[in-house]
């Protein structure tokens, strides 16, 4: 048998095995919409013919939609398969190998997997215990070998921010390397930089949204990439004019302007969020304030025992202690008032029937580590 190996940066890249079997419980686990998306997605998609599946889709149209929903002009705004493949398409299109891929850990893996397999150098700025982002540091590591610099604002799994100021003094020092801010719960925080995109002040900076969070399409996979307009057309070049389906850009073009629906979801993830930190606060579990649609608890070295327990709860939540920096530490989404009624409910019961007590957070974590899951 011939031995056909991949390119070398394949080859190193790491793996991921997102845990999607079984989710057959309370969705808390994954930062999904665990509601629905906006009603009038369900009235656009009554609408599609059997002869509209026989077409290509055309996404030029809904990108107009979007880019006017942002206040830009459409050559200013790409759609992709979800926003994995925007990070895919901007590592493709701008890294080369040997550049430096620059961004604060932990964080979203699919940054490591797509620079990786450029063949790009990662450059990782560790959080300290606060888990604020590393401002300082991040400044003084950038260097004329750094050509993309990832900013993720709230970040993923961590909840914490980056000011506008920050990141306008990044992109100003770094002027040649792409800003890539990715804002996928900018929902559920309210502060972006798109207000710099329209005024068009600094032409390096590339913004990510998502429509799988707020939105409620994370079945669906559509992302947008918004920036100037010289680097849209260099990620529209390496981009497939087919990568997003029309049932999507159908729900897109439908939700897109849904303020009343978006206004009433984020208000129950941020009363949920508040109940949340009341309870883990009741429990003495410690956490960390967040901006997103989540909040990072530190259970401790039974990490593993408290999210199986909740699972058999039926309640799902997310093991984060692969990540570096957290071992200990369990993710749990916000749902709606219900939702939020039975998980705080599991989160009692389970550490009741663990026997778990606040001391257990400075035992050293014991089990080994693992690759860190995808979302």
């Amino acid at each position: 048998m011939s031995d056909i190996q991949p390119r070398r940066a394949i080859l190193a890249m790491p793996e991921y095995h997102p845990p999607l079997g079984g989710r057959d419980a309370l969705r808390l686990d994954f930062n999904e919409n665990t509601h629905a998306p906006s009603p009038r997605v369900r009235e656009a998609l009554s609408t599609l013919s059997l002869e509209s599946f026989t077409i290509y889709p055309e996404r030029g149209p809904v990108e107009a939609k979007v880019a006017a929903h942002y206040g830009l002009k459409p050559e200013q705004v790409l759609l992709a398969n979800g926003t994995d493949e925007g990070i895919h398409l901007v590592t493709y299109t701008f890294l080369e190998e040997g550049d430096e891929c620059l961004f604060a850990t932990p964080s979203f893996f699919m940054y490591d997997v797509n620079a990786m397999a450029m063949g790009a150098k990662l450059v990782r700025i560790q959080m300290d215990d606060k888990l604020e982002f590393p401002y300082e540091r991040m400044l003084a590591a950038i260097t004329p070998k750094t050509k993309l610099i990832i900013l993720c604002s709230p970040n993923n799994p961590t909840g914490n921010t980056i000011t506008r100021e920050q990141i306008r003094t990044i992109a100003k020092a770094a002027p040649h390397a792409v800003i890539l801010v990715d804002e996928a719960y900018f929902h559920f925080f309210g502060e972006s930089i798109m207000d710099d995109l329209v005024r068009g002040e600094l032409d390096n900076i590339l913004m990510a949204r998502t429509f799988s969070k707020a939105y409620g399409l994370a079945n669906l996979r559509v992302g947008a990439i918004a920036g100037p307009v010289k680097l849209i057309n260099h990620l529209r070049k390496a981009s497939s004019p087919y990568n997003v389906n029309g049932i999507a850009l159908t729900a897109v073009n439908a939700s897109v302007d849904d303020t009343e629906y978006i206004d009433w979801y984020v208000a129950q993830i941020t009363e949920g969020r508040e109940r949340i930190y009341k309870a883990l606060a009741n429990m003495k579990v410690p956490y960390w304030q967040s901006h997103a649609n989540f909040v990072l608890m530190h259970i401790g070295p039974r990490h593993k025992e408290f999210v199986d327990g909740m699972r058999a709860r039926g309640v799902l939540v997310r093991d984060r202690s692969s990540d570096p920096g957290l071992d200990g530490c369990v993710r749990i989404t916000i749902g709606l008032e219900d939702q939020i009624t039975t998980g705080i409910a599991a989160l009692r019961d389970t550490l009741a029937g663990m026997g778990w007590t606040p001391a257990e957070v400075n035992k050293p974590e014991t089990q080994p580590k693992e690759t860190p899951d995808y979302e």
